[in-house]
């Protein structure tokens, strides 16, 4: 499936509450499940929202192979927001289950801390992983997943 389109996709399903700039690359084709990799992104975007100043972005593009990487590359996917951001030593605390960082107990009602932990799960279950990556501003999570092989006719 195209990572791009489905993320296009759930875009237009979600709640929108804040500015959100889609930066789509075309032909960024993965393996998987659509509707687990669509959860995810939408956990992705949804906290965006809730923790975004006013912007939130969702990029998709290719990365060439690298060393010890996919042999045809790898799909990125990234969710940035605005907002606070998320402490360096918390970043890995976040994808455990039932973890909620103060900040965000404080900010928003419900859920239990289980969206992250299922997110990074789905992203091993197809070969891929999900991590927070330094950013100017805000929080910027990065989903890496292998691209799709090439198909030659």
């Amino acid at each position: 499936m195209d990572l791009g389109k489905l993320a296009e996709g759930e875009l237009r399903t979600l709640p929108i509450t804040k500015r959100t700039v889609p930066l789509l690359g075309p032909d960024v084709v993965v393996m998987g499940d659509p509707d687990s990799l669509g959860s995810l992104i939408c956990n992705l975007i949804g906290n965006a929202q809730r923790h975004a100043a006013g912007t939130v972005t969702v990029t998709v593009w290719r990365e060439p192979r690298g060393p010890g990487g996919p042999p045809d590359g790898t799909a990125v996917l990234e969710v940035a927001d605005d907002g606070p951001g998320i402490p360096r030593e918390q970043r890995e605390k976040v994808f455990q289950r039932f973890t909620r960082l103060d900040s965000a107990r404080s900010r928003d009602a419900g859920g239990a801390g289980l969206g992250l932990a299922i997110a990074r799960q789905v992203a091993q279950n197809h070969g891929g992983r999900l991590t927070i990556e330094d950013s100017a501003e805000g929080a910027r999570f990065v989903l890496r997943l292998p691209l799709a092989p090439a198909i030659t006719p």
